[in-house]
């Protein structure tokens, strides 16, 4: 869902173009105070604000801000500004967080990964030098072997999942 946040009678033609091309719900807002109520009660992708509203109202956008959430916040001046620009402009922002969002996926799958790599080296180190200790009870080197060929599965599948990455 996106927050159109203007004074401006367009803000209706404005969210109808946004709601055709890019496929979301638009809720729209006069003024800052309904922003704010908006943001407090909703989640929403994006959230649009008129350069006018904001620049006379400095210190109710810092309230708007506090209130965004996971929002893109999108400034636009609406008296100069087609709604082509407009549309385009938000998809643009649309995009560049979602290709954001995927980066930082994928850095912290590859953490992990180097993460989790790791600690199996260790996991089947020490199974391996333990298994070669003499007088290890039989049952305790079941366990060990059990242990480690759970290990080695793991190891296994985090390779093939760093393939897929």
């Amino acid at each position: 869902m996106i927050l159109l946040v203007s004074a401006m009678k367009r803000r209706v033609e404005c969210a109808a173009a946004l709601l055709e091309s890019i496929g979301e719900p638009v809720v729209t807002a006069e003024t800052l105070q309904r922003a704010v109520e908006l943001l407090r009660n909703n989640s929403y992708t994006a959230a649009i604000f008129d350069d006018h509203l904001v620049e006379n109202a400095p210190h109710e956008f810092e309230d708007v801000i506090e209130q965004l959430g996971a929002a893109i916040a999108i400034q636009a001046n609406f008296a100069i500004s087609g709604t082509e620009r407009l549309v385009r402009d938000v998809r643009m922002a649309m995009h560049r967080r979602m290709h954001d969002e995927a980066a930082a996926r994928q850095a912290a799958a590859r953490t992990l990964h180097g993460e989790l790599s790791s600690t199996l080296t260790t996991l089947l180190l020490d199974c391996e030098l333990a298994l070669v200790m003499s007088g290890l009870p039989a049952a305790a080197a079941e366990r060990l072997v059990s242990v480690h060929d759970a290990a080695r599965k793991l190891r296994a599948q985090l390779e093939a999942n760093e393939k897929l990455m």
